[in-house]
Order: structure tokens, then C-alpha cells, then sequence
């Protein structure tokens, strides 16, 4: 991702890492840009703001050797940003470090605050969106010069989440200095590579690929506290509460009444990382109680909507 130049400040430029196929910098989106109609939506910080802008490509600055294996960059956005479905040449981390990122890989929908951050492979689309006011950062690693035991073990070529320790996080933004001596640098790069590993915390929400039940998950993803039930459901696409069901099963490994709750606590997530209270997130995402939400975040994130908020409000990821 790259952020659109009338709505960021650089900071802290990095360089670039040309692709020897395709000439293009991390930072330039491949031929699969579609530009913010592609961009995902949803309910809560995924529906799409009016307001929003749109992030246009934009190549890392060029003072950079080419022979470098991670390059880093960092944005302030003031306002929220969309990207369409687009690639990058090199393997993408990027991460926030105020705000919340939700991103679109495939039949998955990433939602990352601070304390994690998203490795995307070479070549793989992806559309996103920014809350206003974020720091965005990115790391681009080379493909070719990627120890393959690191790349397979971070995400066996799958987007995936991973732990933005302070150790990690200091060590890519040292990165992002073009001047810094050889040696050093290719010293941070191997701690780079020794301390990457996925986090252990589901934030995806699998999004069912069968086109029967299309319209029931697009109106959840655009407001995930919809209360229409099941059998409700089922009867407005004209189908039974069986197929429904297995429709969700197939595609997600969860029941229809489990994959929204997967959605709305993915949704809490965004608000909770920007100070939201509990009971208010409960209340926009339709529990007439907050200890109810309360149980339901729990199941899927494994702590309290409280301590996630709480980690959140430091930049730390849950231990």
C-alpha cells in the first residue's frame, strides 16, 4: 500500500527494490489496480466514508541502492484512505501505528492495529482501507533475497498476521535510513528475519465464497449489527436454513449465527483500538447487553473487548 501524496507526509523515506521483471518499485501497484471501487467495505471502520480518500500509486524514493533486501517508509494520513486490488513486486509488512488497518486478500478481510502488522507475499492483490489519523508504515522485503525458511515460515505464502514487537518494529524503522552503513544493515536484516513470526491471534474474518448467500454477507459486512435471523435470511434469498448453513460451513468452517459473531467482534476491533468504550461498541453492533458482547469477544479473540483495548491503547500486541 502506498498512501495518496495529497493526503500523507512522508517520513523517514526508505528506498526502492526494483522487481527485474517488471521494472516496478514496491511501492507502484501492478496491472490489478482497480482503483477505490475495488477497496472493501463493511460495517463500523470498514464502511466506506464519503469522506474517504482515494490512495493512488506511488513509486519509494529512488536514492536507495537496489541491492537493498528490506526497504522501510512511513506516512501520516489525515484523513481515511482507500486503496483498490493491487500487487506489489516485493513481499509487503505493513502495519499502523495509531488507528486500524482492515485489508482485503482473497476471501479474507484483515483487521490490524497497533502491535501487528500484515505480511502480504509477492504478487498477491489486495484493497484496504486507513482510519484518519494513522501513521502508516511499510516494509518491503526483496523476494530473491528473502531467506525462503523465514518467507515459508511467516505465512507459507498466505497473507498473514504477525507480531509487530518493539524489537521488530525498531528494527525496520532503523531500516528506513538510505545512508546506513552496509554492515549494519545487513546485520539488522538477519535479526529482522530471526525475530518475524505469525501472531497466534485470528484477526481475519473468512468471507463465504458462495454466491447463494452473496447478499446476506454483504449486508453484514456493511453492518455487522443487522438482526436478521436465520430462518429471516433464508427466507428473503429463497432458500432453506439448511442450505444457509452449509453454505457458511463449506466456505468458513463456522455456522452462519458463529460467523457473525466472528464479523461483529472484527468489526469492535477497529473501534476498541481507537478508544471506544466497551458498552458503546456493544451498543453500535446491536447486544442490548454488554456483557453478552463481552462473552462473545472473548470466543473469538480469547481476552475481554477491556484487555484488547487496553493493549491497543499502548501500541502492544495481547500476549
Amino acid at each position: 500500500m502506498t498512501p495518496a501524496p495529497s493526503s500523507s507526509t512522508p517520513r523517514r523515506p526508505g528506498g526502492g527494490i526494483r522487481d527485474g521483471a517488471s521494472g516496478n518499485a514496491p511501492g507502484e501497484h501492478g496491472g490489478r489496480d482497480r482503483g477505490v471501487e475495488g477497496a472493501v467495505s463493511g460495517g463500523g471502520a470498514w464502511a466506506r466514508d464519503a469522506a474517504s480518500h482515494a490512495g493512488l500509486s506511488r513509486p519509494l524514493p529512488a536514492e536507495a541502492e537496489a541491492s537493498f533486501v528490506i526497504v522501510t517508509e512511513s506516512h501520516d494520513l489525515d484523513v481515511s484512505t482507500e486503496w483498490g486490488e493491487h500487487s506489489h513486486p516485493a513481499h509487503e509488512l505493513v502495519w499502523v501505528r495509531r488507528g486500524t488497518m482492515t485489508s482485503r486478500v482473497g476471501h479474507q478481510v484483515f483487521t490490524v492495529s497497533s502491535g501487528y502488522g500484515l505480511w502480504i507475499p509477492a504478487g498477491v492483490p489486495h484493497s484496504g482501507r486507513l482510519t484518519a489519523g494513522v501513521e502508516l508504515c511499510d516494509a518491503f522485503f526483496a523476494p530473491e533475497r528473502t531467506p525462503a525458511d523465514a518467507a515459508v515460515q511467516v505465512s507459507g505464502g498466505r497473507a498473514t498476521v504477525v507480531v509487530l514487537s518493539p524489537v521488530l518494529e525498531s528494527l525496520l524503522l532503523y531500516l528506513a535510513d538510505p545512508l546506513l552503513e552496509r554492515g549494519a544493515r545487513a546485520r539488522a536484516e538477519a535479526v529482522v528475519f530471526d525475530v518475524l513470526a505469525p501472531s497466534e491471534r485470528d484477526l481475519a474474518v473468512t468471507v463465504p465464497e458462495d454466491a447463494l448467500v452473496q447478499p446476506l454477507v454483504d449486508a453484514l459486512l456493511a453492518d455487522p449489527a443487522d438482526r436478521r435471523s436465520l430462518e429471516q435470511w433464508a427466507g428473503e434469498l429463497g432458500l432453506s436454513e439448511r442450505t444457509v448453513t452449509r453454505a457458511f460451513r463449506a466456505s468458513t468452517g463456522l455456522s452462519f449465527a458463529q460467523w457473525r459473531q466472528s464479523v461483529r467482534v472484527h468489526s469492535a476491533i477497529a473501534s476498541l483500538a481507537e478508544g471506544a468504550e466497551v458498552g458503546e461498541v456493544a451498543a453500535s453492533l446491536g447486544y442490548a447487553q454488554a456483557g453478552t458482547f463481552i462473552g462473545a469477544f472473548r470466543r473469538v479473540m480469547g481476552v475481554t473487548p477491556g484487555v484488547f483495548r487496553a493493549a491497543a491503547a499502548t501500541g502492544s500486541a495481547l500476549s
